[in-house]
Protein backbone atom coordinates (compact mmCIF):
# COMPACT_ATOMS: atom_id res chain seq x y z
CA UNK A 1 0.00 0.00 0.00
CA UNK A 2 1.12 3.13 -1.09
CA UNK A 3 2.16 5.79 1.97
CA UNK A 4 1.30 8.64 0.66
CA UNK A 5 -0.98 10.22 3.43
CA UNK A 6 -2.69 13.74 1.65
CA UNK A 7 -5.86 13.12 0.47
CA UNK A 8 -6.71 10.46 2.64
CA UNK A 9 -9.12 10.23 5.58
CA UNK A 10 -7.92 8.10 9.17
CA UNK A 11 -11.73 8.40 11.63
CA UNK A 12 -11.18 9.85 14.89
CA UNK A 13 -13.06 11.32 17.55
CA UNK A 14 -9.98 13.83 18.72
CA UNK A 15 -10.79 17.64 19.05
CA UNK A 16 -9.45 17.87 15.37
CA UNK A 17 -11.51 15.62 13.62
CA UNK A 18 -14.65 17.40 15.84
CA UNK A 19 -13.77 20.77 14.04
CA UNK A 20 -15.82 22.60 11.52
CA UNK A 21 -14.15 21.25 8.20
CA UNK A 22 -14.36 25.35 7.47
CA UNK A 23 -12.44 26.13 10.32
CA UNK A 24 -9.63 23.80 9.81
CA UNK A 25 -9.22 24.93 6.10
CA UNK A 26 -9.56 28.16 6.85
CA UNK A 27 -7.01 27.52 9.51
CA UNK A 28 -4.18 25.73 7.12
CA UNK A 29 -4.94 28.23 4.33
CA UNK A 30 -3.99 31.45 7.21
CA UNK A 31 -0.89 29.21 8.37
CA UNK A 32 0.09 28.23 4.39
CA UNK A 33 0.03 32.02 3.67
CA UNK A 34 2.12 32.97 6.84
CA UNK A 35 4.75 30.31 6.28
CA UNK A 36 5.27 32.63 3.05
CA UNK A 37 6.87 35.23 5.51
CA UNK A 38 9.01 32.77 7.72
CA UNK A 39 12.47 34.15 7.20
CA UNK A 40 14.73 32.77 9.76
CA UNK A 41 15.00 29.96 12.84
CA UNK A 42 12.85 31.26 15.29
CA UNK A 43 9.75 31.66 12.83
CA UNK A 44 10.66 28.40 11.72
CA UNK A 45 10.52 27.32 15.14
CA UNK A 46 7.67 28.42 16.65
CA UNK A 47 5.89 27.13 13.32
CA UNK A 48 7.26 23.90 13.69
CA UNK A 49 6.24 23.40 17.48
CA UNK A 50 2.53 24.81 16.48
CA UNK A 51 1.89 22.36 13.98
CA UNK A 52 3.29 19.14 15.99
CA UNK A 53 1.04 20.48 19.04
CA UNK A 54 -1.57 20.24 16.58
CA UNK A 55 -0.71 16.90 15.64
CA UNK A 56 -0.40 15.78 19.23
CA UNK A 57 -4.09 16.95 18.70
CA UNK A 58 -5.10 14.55 16.21
CA UNK A 59 -4.81 11.53 18.21
CA UNK A 60 -2.84 9.90 15.28
CA UNK A 61 0.59 8.62 15.62
CA UNK A 62 3.34 11.07 14.44
CA UNK A 63 4.45 7.82 12.15
CA UNK A 64 1.80 8.17 9.98
CA UNK A 65 3.04 11.94 9.06
CA UNK A 66 6.67 10.97 8.87
CA UNK A 67 5.39 7.91 6.31
CA UNK A 68 3.18 10.30 4.14
CA UNK A 69 6.43 12.64 3.52
CA UNK A 70 8.20 9.68 2.56
CA UNK A 71 6.67 9.90 -1.14
CA UNK A 72 7.71 12.86 -1.93
CA UNK A 73 10.91 13.04 -0.89
CA UNK A 74 12.60 13.88 -4.04
CA UNK A 75 10.70 16.46 -4.81
CA UNK A 76 12.12 18.38 -1.74
CA UNK A 77 15.71 16.74 -2.18
CA UNK A 78 15.33 18.45 -6.26
CA UNK A 79 14.16 21.88 -4.42
CA UNK A 80 16.57 21.74 -2.04
CA UNK A 81 19.59 21.42 -4.22
CA UNK A 82 18.46 23.92 -6.74
CA UNK A 83 18.31 26.37 -3.69
CA UNK A 84 21.74 24.62 -2.49
CA UNK A 85 23.70 25.08 -6.30
CA UNK A 86 21.85 28.56 -7.28
CA UNK A 87 21.86 31.13 -4.53
CA UNK A 88 24.94 33.56 -5.08
CA UNK A 89 26.32 35.01 -1.98
CA UNK A 90 29.17 34.74 0.19
CA UNK A 91 31.40 33.24 1.04
CA UNK A 92 31.64 30.54 -1.28
CA UNK A 93 31.89 26.92 0.56
CA UNK A 94 32.36 25.20 -2.76
CA UNK A 95 32.78 26.27 -6.34
CA UNK A 96 32.96 23.80 -9.68
CA UNK A 97 31.87 26.15 -12.83
CA UNK A 98 28.47 27.52 -12.99
CA UNK A 99 27.87 25.57 -9.66
CA UNK A 100 28.87 27.29 -6.18
CA UNK A 101 27.15 25.89 -2.68
CA UNK A 102 27.64 29.28 -0.92
CA UNK A 103 26.37 30.20 3.33
CA UNK A 104 23.32 32.11 2.03
CA UNK A 105 22.51 28.88 -0.20
CA UNK A 106 23.09 26.43 2.99
CA UNK A 107 20.78 28.61 4.77
CA UNK A 108 18.12 28.72 2.08
CA UNK A 109 17.75 25.37 1.31
CA UNK A 110 17.17 24.62 5.16
CA UNK A 111 14.68 27.01 5.17
CA UNK A 112 13.03 25.74 2.30
CA UNK A 113 12.97 22.22 3.38
CA UNK A 114 11.63 23.28 6.72
CA UNK A 115 8.64 25.16 4.53
CA UNK A 116 8.52 22.34 2.44
CA UNK A 117 8.05 19.84 5.30
CA UNK A 118 5.69 22.13 7.54
CA UNK A 119 3.33 23.11 4.56
CA UNK A 120 2.62 19.53 3.65
CA UNK A 121 2.29 18.05 7.77
CA UNK A 122 -0.10 20.98 8.06
CA UNK A 123 -2.41 20.08 4.97
CA UNK A 124 -1.76 16.50 5.77
CA UNK A 125 -3.42 17.22 8.95
CA UNK A 126 -6.77 18.32 7.33
CA UNK A 127 -7.21 15.62 4.93
CA UNK A 128 -6.34 12.93 7.55
CA UNK A 129 -9.07 14.37 10.03
CA UNK A 130 -11.77 15.64 7.40
CA UNK A 131 -13.84 13.40 4.42
CA UNK A 132 -13.59 14.30 1.03
CA UNK A 133 -17.74 15.18 1.66
CA UNK A 134 -16.83 17.31 4.12
CA UNK A 135 -14.25 19.19 2.37
CA UNK A 136 -16.60 19.44 -0.80
CA UNK A 137 -19.17 21.11 1.80
CA UNK A 138 -17.07 23.55 3.03
CA UNK A 139 -15.20 24.75 0.16
CA UNK A 140 -18.97 25.32 -1.48
CA UNK A 141 -19.81 27.12 1.68
CA UNK A 142 -16.89 29.54 1.94
CA UNK A 143 -17.24 30.25 -1.91
CA UNK A 144 -20.75 30.50 -1.85
CA UNK A 145 -20.05 34.32 -1.85
CA UNK A 146 -18.84 34.40 -5.64
CA UNK A 147 -22.45 32.67 -6.96
CA UNK A 148 -23.73 36.19 -7.39
CA UNK A 149 -20.69 36.86 -10.07
CA UNK A 150 -22.25 33.30 -11.49
CA UNK A 151 -19.20 31.46 -10.54
CA UNK A 152 -20.40 27.88 -10.47
CA UNK A 153 -19.31 26.79 -6.54
CA UNK A 154 -21.02 23.31 -6.20
CA UNK A 155 -19.00 22.19 -9.41
CA UNK A 156 -16.19 23.56 -8.28
CA UNK A 157 -16.44 21.94 -4.90
CA UNK A 158 -17.19 18.77 -6.48
CA UNK A 159 -14.35 19.05 -8.73
CA UNK A 160 -12.20 19.51 -6.09
CA UNK A 161 -13.20 16.89 -3.75
CA UNK A 162 -12.96 14.08 -6.27
CA UNK A 163 -9.48 15.67 -7.38
CA UNK A 164 -8.25 15.32 -3.63
CA UNK A 165 -10.33 11.98 -2.60
CA UNK A 166 -8.40 10.03 -6.30
CA UNK A 167 -4.64 10.93 -5.46
CA UNK A 168 -4.40 7.85 -3.07
CA UNK A 169 -6.63 5.77 -4.78
CA UNK A 170 -4.42 6.16 -8.37
CA UNK A 171 -1.15 5.80 -5.67
CA UNK A 172 -2.67 2.42 -4.67
CA UNK A 173 -3.59 1.45 -8.33
CA UNK A 174 0.33 2.73 -9.36
CA UNK A 175 1.74 0.18 -6.34
CA UNK A 176 -0.73 -2.20 -7.41
CA UNK A 177 0.21 -2.66 -11.06
CA UNK A 178 3.80 -2.24 -10.45
CA UNK A 179 3.93 -4.95 -7.64
CA UNK A 180 1.87 -6.87 -10.69
CA UNK A 181 4.63 -6.15 -13.33
CA UNK A 182 7.55 -6.86 -10.78
CA UNK A 183 5.46 -10.24 -10.33
CA UNK A 184 6.26 -10.59 -14.31
CA UNK A 185 9.65 -9.94 -13.95
CA UNK A 186 9.64 -6.29 -15.03
CA UNK A 187 12.74 -4.18 -13.13
CA UNK A 188 11.61 -0.38 -13.18
CA UNK A 189 15.51 0.68 -10.97
CA UNK A 190 18.27 -1.15 -12.98
CA UNK A 191 19.32 -0.47 -16.45
CA UNK A 192 19.77 3.25 -17.87
CA UNK A 193 17.33 6.12 -17.75
CA UNK A 194 15.83 5.05 -21.73
CA UNK A 195 14.94 1.84 -20.27
CA UNK A 196 13.98 2.81 -16.98
CA UNK A 197 11.78 5.52 -19.37
CA UNK A 198 10.50 2.33 -20.87
CA UNK A 199 9.57 0.65 -17.75
CA UNK A 200 7.25 3.29 -17.00
CA UNK A 201 5.09 2.37 -19.97
CA UNK A 202 3.70 -0.52 -19.35
CA UNK A 203 2.73 1.11 -15.84
CA UNK A 204 0.85 4.46 -17.66
CA UNK A 205 -1.17 2.14 -19.71
CA UNK A 206 -3.18 0.35 -17.13
CA UNK A 207 -3.06 3.33 -15.05
CA UNK A 208 -4.72 5.47 -17.49
CA UNK A 209 -7.32 2.73 -18.13
CA UNK A 210 -7.87 2.31 -15.02
CA UNK A 211 -8.44 6.06 -14.02
CA UNK A 212 -11.15 6.36 -17.14
CA UNK A 213 -12.73 3.54 -16.04
CA UNK A 214 -12.85 4.62 -12.39
CA UNK A 215 -14.11 7.94 -14.10
CA UNK A 216 -16.74 6.33 -15.82
CA UNK A 217 -17.98 4.42 -12.80
CA UNK A 218 -18.12 7.37 -10.84
CA UNK A 219 -20.11 8.97 -13.61
CA UNK A 220 -23.20 6.34 -13.45
CA UNK A 221 -23.19 5.80 -10.23
CA UNK A 222 -24.16 9.63 -9.60
CA UNK A 223 -26.16 9.62 -12.49
CA UNK A 224 -28.53 6.86 -11.30
CA UNK A 225 -28.84 8.59 -7.84
CA UNK A 226 -29.82 11.87 -9.65
CA UNK A 227 -27.43 13.84 -8.36
CA UNK A 228 -27.83 16.76 -10.05
CA UNK A 229 -25.61 20.11 -8.70
CA UNK A 230 -27.42 23.01 -10.13
CA UNK A 231 -30.11 21.60 -8.18
CA UNK A 232 -30.75 22.95 -4.89
CA UNK A 233 -30.23 20.31 -2.58
CA UNK A 234 -30.83 19.22 1.32
CA UNK A 235 -27.77 17.93 3.25
CA UNK A 236 -27.46 14.85 5.78
CA UNK A 237 -25.04 17.38 7.84
CA UNK A 238 -25.30 20.76 8.36
CA UNK A 239 -21.77 23.10 8.57
CA UNK A 240 -22.47 25.19 12.18
CA UNK A 241 -19.45 26.46 14.31
CA UNK A 242 -19.14 26.13 17.52
CA UNK A 243 -17.30 26.48 20.59
CA UNK A 244 -14.36 24.54 19.60
CA UNK A 245 -14.35 26.58 16.52
CA UNK A 246 -14.33 29.82 18.18
CA UNK A 247 -11.39 28.33 20.36
CA UNK A 248 -9.74 26.95 17.37
CA UNK A 249 -9.80 30.63 15.39
CA UNK A 250 -8.75 32.59 18.76
CA UNK A 251 -5.52 29.63 18.14
CA UNK A 252 -4.76 30.34 15.08
CA UNK A 253 -4.72 34.38 15.83
CA UNK A 254 -2.61 33.41 18.92
CA UNK A 255 -0.30 31.90 16.47
CA UNK A 256 -0.23 34.55 14.18
CA UNK A 257 0.33 37.03 16.61
CA UNK A 258 3.28 35.41 18.20
CA UNK A 259 5.00 34.80 14.48
CA UNK A 260 5.09 38.49 13.36
CA UNK A 261 6.02 39.00 17.41
CA UNK A 262 9.27 37.21 16.32
CA UNK A 263 9.98 39.14 13.34
CA UNK A 264 9.64 42.20 14.84
CA UNK A 265 11.82 41.27 18.07
CA UNK A 266 14.31 39.59 15.67
CA UNK A 267 14.62 42.69 13.21
CA UNK A 268 13.26 40.81 10.52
Amino acid sequence: MNNIMIGRFVPGESLIHRLDPRTKMIGTFIYIFVMLWANNWQTYLWSAVFVVGLIKFTGQPFKLYWDGLKPIFWLILFTVILQLLFTPGSPVLWHLGPLSVTVPGVVNAIYVMVRFVLIILMSTILTLTTPPTSIANAIESLLRPLKKIKVPVAELALMLSIALRFVPLLMDETQKIMNAQKSRGMSFSTGGPIKRAKAIIPLLIPLFVGALQRALDLANAMEVRGFKDAVQRTRYRILHYERNDYIAFFTIVFFVIIFFGIKIVTGF
